[in-house]
């Protein structure tokens, strides 16, 4: 058994590949007990404490811990295997490996690091007035990660023997035709650099840019996300929605009503005065109208109605309430016109009959 045990492929006996193996199967099992001694032990000390900050660090640092473990049982292993280094050197592939498995695993959990951050910033800025805070947040949160990811690639590819300063001296050579290409990128980018200093609209607006209309759900490096009313999600780059104009109905301090109430021609000059007085007195009391300014002037003679011109605002600029306020306005002004015995009128035209030479003879109304 010790004869077959002794026996070599590739330059290492069949003893060190089962001693490796059972290192590997020894750590994977460690991997598996730390996990459950994690979960099960310090995972509800950490809750028995007050303090939330504990629970998020522990659960950013249970996945690499466990991955660290098993790393440390595959470097073990590859010690005792003893890899050759003729006619290729794979002691130093692997080692350049591990290295770079070790720098990827401090990422990972740099990474998770990264939305305990971000957590504590969203409350920090929540706290505070501007919005600005709160949409600064998660474009950090973003420029983290991306920091992290490329900083762990710099890193590991160094491990296998490039230097990173050759790497990004390459990068000049292609500078040119990486910043066409990214052109784009790069001014989505400014966009949302412009929205966010300029903030012509917040997360959550009500807004509308030419075709578009919906309430913004993110502000992102490249787009700006909107949700529209038919529910669809709609991406628009930033450097097109930063020039575009747009109107922001979250913006307003109140929402405006108007109206043209036809009356018909049977009206008196006193029931005009009447009904626009009344009208005006209506607006006056309502509560869901602005008392600042309202207009109601009786305007123009219209081809099949005498106009009445109300103008107004609400007080609320929540859509529902606003069509609420604009229901009950119109019904009290036709309850007004009731009242005062008028008729709304609709479009109509009166024919005229002419006998050969005589003069008209007949007035008929044609009603349409």
């Amino acid at each position: 058994m010790s004869e077959w045990m002794d026996n070599q492929v590739l330059g290492i006996t069949i003893g060190q590949y089962a001693t490796a193996l059972g290192i590997v199967l020894v750590a994977y099992i460690a991997k598996k007990i730390f996990a459950y001694l994690f979960i099960k032990v310090l995972l509800p000390l950490a809750q028995k404490s007050k303090k939330e900050l504990d629970d998020r660090f522990l659960a950013c640092l249970q996945k690499p811990t466990e991955f660290i473990i098993f790393l440390i049982g595959l470097f073990i292993a590859m010690e005792v295997l003893q890899l050759p280094s003729e006619p290729f050197d794979f002691h130093k592939l692997a080692t350049a490996i591990l290295k770079a498995l070790i720098i990827f695993d401090i990422a990972w959990f740099l990474f998770n690091l990264v939305d305990m951050v971000d957590h504590y910033l969203k409350k920090w800025a929540s706290r505070t007035e501007s919005i600005l805070d709160d949409q600064l947040a998660p474009l950090l949160r973003k420029s983290l990660r991306i920091f992290i990811v490329v900083m762990a690639c710099l890193m590991a590819i160094q491990t296998f023997g490039y230097p990173v300063t050759g790497i990004i001296a390459s990068l000049g050579i292609g500078g040119l035709a990486f910043a066409l290409a990214a052109k784009d990128t790069v001014s989505n980018i400014f966009g949302s650099l412009m929205i966010i200093f300029d903030r012509p609209f917040h997360v959550g607006d009500w807004i509308k840019a030419g075709d578009l209309e919906g309430t913004v759900e993110e502000v992102g490096f490249r787009s700006t996300k909107i949700r529209t009313f038919a529910k669809t999600l709609i991406a628009v780059p930033n450097n097109i929605i930063a020039n575009m104009p747009l109107n922001n109905f979250s913006r307003m301090p109140k929402r405006r009503i108007r109206l043209t109430v036809g009356v018909s021609y049977d009206a008196t000059p006193t029931q005009m005065r009447e009904a626009v007085s009344r009208i005006r007195e209506l607006l006056k009391t309502h509560p869901a109208i602005d008392q600042e300014f309202f207009l109601v002037n009786f305007t123009d003679f219209g081809a099949s109605s005498l106009d009445i011109m109300v103008y107004c605002f609400t007080t609320t600029t929540v859509w529902g309430e606003y069509l609420d306020a604009r229901e009950d306005v119109c019904l009290k002004i036709m309850d007004t016109l009731v009242e005062l015995g008028l008729d709304i009128a609709f479009p109509s035209t009166t024919v005229y009959l002419r006998q050969d030479g005589s003069g008209p003879t007949e007035t008929m109304p044609d009603k349409l």
